[in-house]
């Protein structure tokens, strides 16, 4: 007998379920954000896509990996576990693609293929972040992949390749590699587009955190201990292959035309930092600025994650990328002032422990920032460099060239027009690969004009059964033509 759920019917819909606070994403931030919420007495739904709650962060590997290899993230266990004993009602498996006309209500849609409602006087974001691409030629190719999801492989056993080139920039590529390497890969190269593994004023900041300093030590003696070089100051600018991946071309990141090195790789590994997931946000109707060192669009947050939208908080990565320990504490902090609005318990002892615990996380982001290159930067680098014909837009075959004529078309100078023109970012990723390809592309036209690629419902995929159906109407004219 068949164990798979029977599909529910077209426009079908769920239960509806209300509470005083929706928390969307449960991750650190999200979390962290429940767990205060729900302890301060408001009553709580915390929703996340994947089927178990912890996010990247906490994501646990399989049973055979953890059996074999041990849980990495038991801090994040036991959040969970305080979470559901503190009476969060946690809907995993369901994925919020949208919100209702009047944005009083979240649409996720649930394992059953239909569509839930949330109801909530307060909302809480924490969607996170997702891996930052920046097109070069050949990137389309079969075994080109972002970190993360070679991370994520290898913490399932697998590696995804046995000739690695793990490329890009930011802390993130120095533990991708050494995973790559306790799972029997071959890493050829860490190709780091900064210099912050070079000793100066700003790298010695790091001492500052002897724990990320400790944590950063351990991933350079492991490469070293392999012989893996480690390139500062280069990017990957070309991919070739016939079926897949076959070879890397790395070139310097001031020069992008000269070529430093060239590597026979059966997988590429290519990925610069992460962006803030604010699909929901804007949606919402937050207002929205544009980031002027990342090139992103992130919401207007004042204070402890509040936005333009009265009971919207934005918290976490999703509010900019900072790294977990920031997450958890902004997502606190949001909790803490949801409850100082609703007359619940927030003492000045929680916020002053907060606000020590955002300080230090703060401080450390801005010595990330100061030693990576900001995004922007390397977006508009190395997408002036992208020849014509190279894709910008995998999902539907897109080319720089395309763009670029797009943009200087009367009108067209705009992100929207250049959609419409190419049907650039109109694929199933819904811009998120190529979308700061297209604003970089578009900001060298020089021209004033929307440069950000807006949010629209769906913002995920969903089954055609999660569509809600059209309200029926009481108008009963006869259609159009008829006496």
């Amino acid at each position: 007998m068949s164990t798979q759920p029977t599909a529910a019917p077209a426009g079908a819909r769920g239960g509806d379920h209300r509470a005083d606070a929706a928390v969307v994403g449960a991750g650190p931030a999200g979390l962290s954000a429940a767990l205060t919420l729900a302890r301060g007495g408001l009553s709580v739904v915390l929703l996340d896509e994947q089927p178990e709650p912890g996010g990247q962060y906490y994501r646990r590997p399989g049973p055979e990996v953890t059996e074999r290899l041990g849980d990495h993230r038991p801090e994040g266990a036991r959040l969970v576990a305080e979470v559901r004993a503190a009476g969060v009602r946690v809907l995993t498996g369901h994925t919020v693609w949208g919100v209702s006309d009047d944005r009083a209500a979240l649409l996720a849609v649930a394992p059953d293929g239909t569509t839930t409602r949330v109801h909530a006087a307060h909302t809480v974001i924490a969607t996170g972040a997702f891996e930052r691409a920046i097109p070069f030629a050949g990137w389309h190719l079969p075994g080109v992949v972002t970190p993360g999801l070679a991370q994520h492989m290898a913490e399932e056993g697998v590696a995804v390749g046995s000739r690695v080139l793990v490329a890009g920039s930011g802390p993130f590529l120095l533990p991708v590699a050494r995973s790559l390497l306790e799972r029997g890969a071959r890493v050829l190269a860490v190709v780091e587009a900064g210099t912050p593994y070079r000793m100066g004023v700003r790298a010695l900041g790091a001492a500052r955190f002897p724990g990320r300093l400790a944590e950063l030590s351990s991933h350079l003696l492991g490469l070293a201990r392999h012989r893996v070089p480690l390139l500062q100051g280069a990017v990957v600018t070309e991919a070739r292959g016939r079926s897949r991946v076959e070879s890397a071309t790395v070139a310097p990141l001031r020069d992008p035309h000269r070529v430093l090195h060239r590597y026979d790789v059966d997988a590429l590994c290519v990925g610069y930092g992460f962006r803030p997931q604010t699909d929901l946000a804007q949606l919402l109707g937050c207002a929205m600025r544009r980031d002027p060192a990342t090139g992103d669009q992130t919401p207007v947050v004042t204070g402890p994650g509040r936005t333009s939208r009265a009971g919207v908080y934005v918290v976490g990565e999703a509010a900019g990328v900072a790294g977990a320990p920031s997450a958890l504490a902004r997502g606190e902090a949001a909790a803490l002032d949801v409850l100082a609005r609703a007359g619940g318990p927030a003492t000045r002892a929680a916020r002053r422990s907060v606000a020590v615990r955002l300080a230090r996380a703060r401080r450390f982001a801005d010595l990330t920032a100061a030693l990576y290159p900001a995004p922007g930067v390397l977006a508009d680098a190395l997408v002036s460099a992208l020849p014509d014909h190279a894709l910008v837009c995998r999902c539907e075959s897109v080319t720089a060239g395309a763009v670029r004529a797009a943009a200087a078309e009367p009108g067209g100078a705009e992100v929207p027009g250049i959609k419409g023109a190419t049907r650039a970012g109109m694929g199933p990723c819904q811009a998120r690969e190529c979308g700061p390809a297209l604003a970089a592309l578009r900001d060298r036209t020089g021209a004033p004009g929307q440069a950000a690629v807006p949010a629209r419902m769906p913002v995920r995929p969903l089954p055609l059964t999660a569509v809600p159906a059209p309200e029926h109407t009481t108008d009963r004219r006869k259609p159009h033509g008829h006496r």
